[in-house]
This record gives C-alpha cells, sequence and structure tokens, in this order.
C-alpha cells in the first residue's frame, strides 16, 4: 500500500502523457532506446530521461544485451482506479434541471470545442501516420542506396538518434550500444563524409543544428 507522498509521486509521473505511451508500450514487449524512440516519434534524449526518472522509482528496470544495449521493461506496472464518490446524494437530477441559461450556453460551447479538438487530433493522426510511413520509406532508400557509407545497421542507428536530437558521445552510446572506440571510429568517418558536425561537445546532423 502507498502512503499519501508515494501515490503523489506516482500520478506526478503517470501525468505525463509520453512516459504512459512508453508504459503502454513496455507492456507489450521490452524494448531498447532506439524501438522506444522510433515507435514513439519521440526523441532518444527525452526517451533516456522518461526512462531514467521511471526507472528509479522502480517501474522499470533494464537489462544489457550481448551487444552492450541496454533494454527497457516493466518491473512493476501500475493500475490507477479513480473513484468518484457523491458528496450530497440529493445533489442530483434536481440541480441539472436548474441550471441557467448561461450555464447551458457554457456547456454547449465547451461541447462545440471539444468536438473541435477531436477533430484536429484526427487529422493529426491522420497526419502523424503518413509521416512515420515517409520516414520508414526514407530509411529503407537511404539504406539501400547508400551502402558504401553505412556498413551496418549500428552505423545507421547512429544517423537515426542524431536526426531527433543533438547529442553527446555519451548519448549515443546510451541509445545505440555503440561506445569507445567503435562509436569515435564510426563518427570520425561520417565526419570526413560531412554528414554529422559537432558543436560545443554535441554531434548532430550537418545542416539542421542551426533550425
Amino acid at each position: 500500500m502507498y502512503d499519501a507522498v508515494e501515490v503523489a509521486r506516482l500520478l506526478d509521473i503517470l501525468g505525463n502523457r509520453n512516459r504512459r505511451r512508453i508504459i503502454d508500450l513496455l507492456r507489450q514487449k521490452p524494448c531498447f532506446v532506439t524501438e522506444i524512440s522510433e515507435t514513439l516519434t519521440l526523441s532518444p534524449k527525452a526517451v533516456i530521461e522518461h526512462l531514467q526518472m521511471m526507472e528509479r522509482e522502480a517501474i522499470l528496470s533494464c537489462q544489457t544485451d550481448d551487444r552492450r544495449r541496454k533494454y527497457y521493461y516493466l518491473a512493476n506496472d501500475i493500475s490507477v482506479e479513480v473513484s468518484l464518490k457523491r458528496l450530497a446524494q440529493e445533489v442530483a437530477e434536481e440541480q441539472i434541471q436548474t441550471l441557467d441559461e448561461d450555464q447551458n450556453r457554457q456547456l454547449r460551447e465547451n461541447i462545440a470545442m471539444l468536438a473541435r479538438m477531436i477533430r484536429s487530433h484526427d487529422r493529426l493522426l491522420d497526419s502523424l501516420e503518413q509521416i512515420n510511413h515517409d520516414i520508414e520509406t526514407k530509411l529503407t532508400d537511404i539504406a539501400h542506396n547508400h551502402k558504401d557509407i553505412f556498413r551496418n545497421e549500428r552505423e545507421l542507428s547512429v544517423l537515426i538518434a542524431l536526426s531527433h536530437d543533438h547529442l553527446s558521445a555519451e548519448e549515443v552510446g546510451g541509445v545505440t550500444g555503440c561506445e569507445g572506440e567503435e562509436l569515435a571510429s564510426l563518427i570520425r568517418r561520417l565526419e570526413r563524409r560531412g554528414i554529422v558536425g559537432r558543436e560545443k561537445g554535441r554531434y548532430m546532423i550537418r545542416g539542421v543544428h542551426a533550425e
């Protein structure tokens, strides 16, 4: 049984929509950072921050595979039940029937606004689905047509990670599992190709760091 402080802390964690999305995804199967990032269209840096927070609270745990990549899974699932109780049983249909015109007008406006928000939400989902399809198509195109640059899947994963955000070498390693001299060599090759640049100790895809 959680005490009031622990409940408040858990509610604060679950109050973030992206953390709830991560939990829902991990209910299906354990995932690497890159899988979470690509599935939910979140930057690897943001994913890592959410994962670390939930790991500290023992909601998630992680293990490392033979390629030194961390994969995360639910250590303790969370189910929140909300119970709404009336403060007074007699406050019911009588009060609803006595709503004045201003309240009715406000209710209609709120419902109309809700309908507009839902329609906007549906349009955004349609757009997001198309964007995700375009991303998959472009990744396939890059991997197929530029085999001379990307020697293996790990190199392409570095490109994907840096496409999301500017990352330090340590952050790139945490996302991709590519570390040490292997990562340094890979980044040097991408720098020589003019694909990756560095600024203030962070790496980024050239041409997008000024956006």
